[in-house]
């Protein structure tokens, strides 16, 4: 029988799982092999026949006395060995297997045979050793011990070929290193593990291949261990990789010692624990994950300001992430994402990135973004380059939801490339959510301590309120009364509430409250129904009301709150208001001027018998717009369309018009001149609500006005004819003179005339005598004495505004003429500089009549006795009630006279 054959087939592993079990008698002896097991301590669990045949006894179950192996006596190397030195007691001890292993086993009758042993370890689900099982066979090469050919020397070499594999497929690293820690040999496991070849690795010392913190460790140990203070330590460490990296190992250094106790080599098993220290590590930072969060939700319920959470979410964020900056950015008003808190980022890194967000504003499931390498990501060229500025390698964007929809984000930077794990990323949208929620339970806590106050303060308006202002429930059952509900009705609260209200409803009016209830039960409002009520003391009185619907939190009507305002008085006055327009009405009724009112879109709301007289028909009201009249013109004949007409300008620019004139035409053809005089007329608030015109039939005036025009045209003809005369004669005169000095003031005179006539020509050559337009007068002067001065004098005359009195008209016109003329004789000998400029403005309701030229200009004082001009234009000026003043830079003589009317 071949056992390693045996073996293969059924596997000593496979085996091995008999161990703890209870395999039937009929299973075990039909093994072809010797088997049996052992628990943790050594005491035999069970055996099949063939060890009970080759051990030539039967061991008892159990038994401590029989630990490890059921043979009489067994031999190794030679020599007895006890039960504790046996194989089996080897590998319950190290728990490594022996495969191949030959003894010597004596039998109780004194005989003796060799047995090849294999021996395999039990472990639990924890790799503990429970136990072992031990397939043994005879050795079909020896023999039996008593044969001539059983050499010690095999034995030995076996022996050392097994320690020599197992040395170098243990699973674990081995090295032999002098005091001075040089490497003396190394296994081919440690090669593995740090990568190196042995021949790279012996020579070099166990310091060189460890990571620099982790020598001083080591090395003091090491030295306790040579002084022979401790024959064996463990220590972990860090040793290098030959690729760059390092491996975590648990190191074991055993002292190996000569017979007298000197040091020779030490051995040091090494054990890769790489895992274990990463998750070791892994749940470290589980820990300070959750350790951050447990601190953040403790911090969030003693946070009372918003400044304050986010504080707290920022401690939060870089100690559950390992990152040293942090920041949070939420959406404005506008739908914008802002910095709202930040930590370790520049104010030009703020700005730039300002308003990016991975997700739209409206993402149902927004989802973390995080990039493990920026200088690596698809990011655009100019935002990577404003991150890299900022040093920043890798970032995370996390984003906060609050009641249901997108809030914000914040985001974890890392000065390096980071890898996110899940752990990391399902912490962070923890943090997220807390901060969400807390933004959100905390503006919950704003929103509800303004509700309370609103709800204070709308307790204090209605108990203060003048109102009546009253709640019911759907059955018209009064639940609440306050004290202008008091004041009105009569009614004490503890009278009214959980009475009906239909209590202050009048008899005559019983269905008015069911149609009430019923319209809030459909959810409408009533706003201000007029109605009675009945107070406590039975006296009716006029109410308006406004009612609303009262809903619970799901939105169900459960009753009605009720506003009452006494219009009493309101309703007296509407009376009173009636009676007054009823008066009024008659009062412009009895007018004989046709006056007629509109609304404020010009639409006729009132005329009276006078307006119906002066328009020939009879308007429609509501519907007829701007005047009563059928056809309009204006005086000089042309259309006038109804939305140019006066009032309809009073309307459009809200102001009253004065002094215009119109025609208008019947519908048999007739027309009628007359003077509107519209006004708007204006509410409270001064917005116009409406206007009133009164039209004044000027037809006789007319007739009259025609009548004066005669008179007044054969007066001027008259007046014009002796001023030619006149000044024919002056002029004649002046011809013939022999004095210069009676020529001089001839012509002076002359002038004086022609000036006055021309003023006369513009007084009288228009339909209104009394006044006249200051530039017509102003041209019409000037051209006159233009006429009598020598050609190359330009003399300029600038437009001029207003209108002038004809009382102004001829002390004006011989000012001009003496201003205009002196100017035109003294104003310098230079022809450029000889322009006379002429002008009347009017500035703060008085005119300035002014004339300019290129002269050296006068002092006023110096020639007022010799000028008799001069003295004429002061004593003229004192007659306008005016002052006259001179300058020399430039040569100007100015007259201001008052206001005209």
């Amino acid at each position: 029988m071949n056992i390693q054959k045996v073996s293969a087939q059924l596997g000593v592993e496979t085996i091995g799982e008999l161990a703890c079990q209870n395999p039937s008698p009929a299973f075990l002896d039909q093994l072809p092999i010797a088997i049996y097991a052992c628990d943790a301590a050594g005491r035999i669990l069970w055996f099949n026949g063939r060890a009970a045949e080759l051990w030539g006894r039967v061991p008892r179950i159990g038994d401590d006395s029989e630990r490890f192996c059921g043979s009489h006596k067994f031999y190794f190397d030679g020599r007895p060995i006890t039960r504790e030195q046996t194989p089996m007691a080897e590998v319950l001890r190290s728990g490594i297997a022996i495969r191949g292993a030959e003894g010597k086993m004596e039998r109780p009758d004194g005989s003796h045979i060799w047995v090849v042993i294999y021996i395999a370890a039990v472990r639990d689900a924890d790799g503990q050793v429970v136990g072992a099982i031990n397939c043994f066979h005879e050795s079909t090469t020896g023999g039996r011990l008593e044969a001539p050919d059983a050499a010690h020397d095999d034995w030995v070499r076996a022996r050392d070929a097994r320690l020599a594999a197992t040395y170098e497929h243990i699973g674990a690293g081995i090295v032999e290193v002098d005091r001075n820690g040089r490497m003396l040999r190394v296994n081919r496991q440690l090669s593995q593990l740090t990568g190196y070849s042995a021949d790279e690795l012996l020579g070099r010392t166990i310091f060189q291949e460890t990571l620099p913190e982790d020598v001083p460790e080591d090395r003091a140990q090491f030295e306790r261990q040579l002084a022979g203070e401790i024959d064996r330590y463990t220590i972990e460490k860090r040793i290098y990789r030959k690729d760059g990296g390092y491996i975590w190992a648990s190191v074991t250094s055993s002292s190996v010692r000569d017979a007298a106790g000197s040091f020779l080599y030490a051995v040091r098993l090494q054990y890769d624990i790489t895992d274990r220290k990463r998750a070791e590590q892994a749940l470290s930072r589980r820990m300070e994950e959750q350790a951050a969060l447990f601190a953040f939700s403790e911090r969030l319920q003693h946070c009372k300001s918003v400044q304050q959470i986010h504080h707290a979410a920022l401690d939060a964020i870089t100690h559950a992430l390992g990152c040293a900056r942090a920041s949070i950015l939420l959406f404005d008003a506008t739908g914008v994402m802002r910095f709202v808190a930040s930590r370790g980022l520049s104010e030009e890194y703020r700005r730039a990135v300002e308003g990016h967000s991975p997700w739209a504003k409206d993402a149902p499931n927004p989802q973390p973004v995080y990039m493990e390498e920026v200088a690596a990501s698809d990011l655009p060229n100019e935002l990577k380059q404003t991150i890299g500025r900022e040093k920043i390698a890798a970032v995370a964007f996390i984003p906060i939801v609050k009641d249901g929809r997108l809030a914000g984000k914040f985001m974890a930077y890392h000065d390096a490339p980071h890898r996110f794990t899940e752990p990391e990323i399902d912490v962070a949208l923890t943090l997220a959510r807390l901060l969400g929620f807390s933004l959100s339970q905390l503006e919950g806590e704003q929103a509800r301590k303004l509700a309370e106050r609103d709800a204070r303060q709308l307790a204090a308006i209605v108990e203060s309120s003048h109102d009546a202002i009253v709640s019911k429930n759907l059955d018209g059952i009064i639940q609440t009364w306050n004290a202008g509900a008091e004041q009105l009705f009569g009614y004490r609260p503890e009278e009214a509430i959980g009475r009906g209200i239909t209590m202050l409803i009048p008899d005559d009016r019983p269905d008015e409250e069911a149609g009430i209830l019923a319209r809030i039960r459909r959810g409408e409002r009533v706003d201000h129904f007029e109605t009675v009520r009945r107070r406590k003391d039975g006296r009716l009185i006029d109410i308006s009301l406004t009612i609303s619907p009262i809903r619970d939190r799901e939105g169900r009507i459960i009753g009605a709150s009720k506003i009452a305002r006494d219009i009493t008085e309101r309703k007296l006055a509407e009376v009173r208001l009636q009676e007054s327009e009823r008066r009024l009405q008659e009062l412009l009724a009895a007018i004989p001027a046709a006056i007629y009112t509109t609304d404020a879109d010009g639409r006729i709301t009132y005329f009276n018998e006078a307006a119906v007289e002066l328009a020939g028909r009879t308007p429609t009201l509501h519907s007829d717009e701007w005047c009563v009249t059928w056809k309009l013109y204006n005086p000089d004949g042309t259309p006038l369309p109804h939305d140019q007409c006066p009032m309809a300008i009073a309307l459009k620019e809200g102001r009253a018009v004065r002094g215009a004139e119109a025609v208008a035409e019947r519908p048999d053809g007739t027309r009628v001149p007359f003077i509107p005089f519209p006004t708007p007329l204006r509410d409270a608030s001064g917005k116009i609500v409406g206007a009133i015109n009164m039209l004044v039939d000027i037809s006789e005036r007319k007739q009259a006005e025609t009548q004066q025009r005669l008179l007044l045209n054969e007066l001027n003809h008259r007046t014009k004819n002796n001023m030619q005369v006149l000044q024919s004669l002056l002029f004649s005169a002046a011809r013939h003179a022999k004095s210069e000095e009676a020529c001089r003031v001839l012509s002076e005179a002359s002038g004086r005339i022609a000036a006055m006539a021309a003023a006369q020509r513009v007084l009288y050559g228009k339909s209104d005598a009394s006044r006249f337009a200051a530039d017509e007068f102003m041209r019409a002067v000037t051209e006159t004495v233009r006429q009598t001065l020598p050609q190359d004098i330009p003399i300029v005359c600038e437009a001029a505004s207003g209108v002038l009195s004809n009382d102004v008209a001829m002390p004006l016109a011989l000012i001009l003429n003496e201003l205009v003329t002196n100017a035109a004789k003294h104003g310098g000998k230079d022809a450029s500089k000889r322009m006379v400029r002429v002008g009347l403005n009017r500035h703060d309701g008085e005119f300035e009549l002014y004339v300019e030229d290129g002269g050296p200009g006068f002092e006023l004082e110096a020639v007022r006795q010799r000028s008799s001009g001069l003295r004429l234009v002061l004593g003229l000026a004192r007659q306008l009630h005016g002052s006259f003043e001179v300058s020399r830079t430039p040569s100007r003589a100015s007259l201001r006279f008052g206001k005209t009317n």
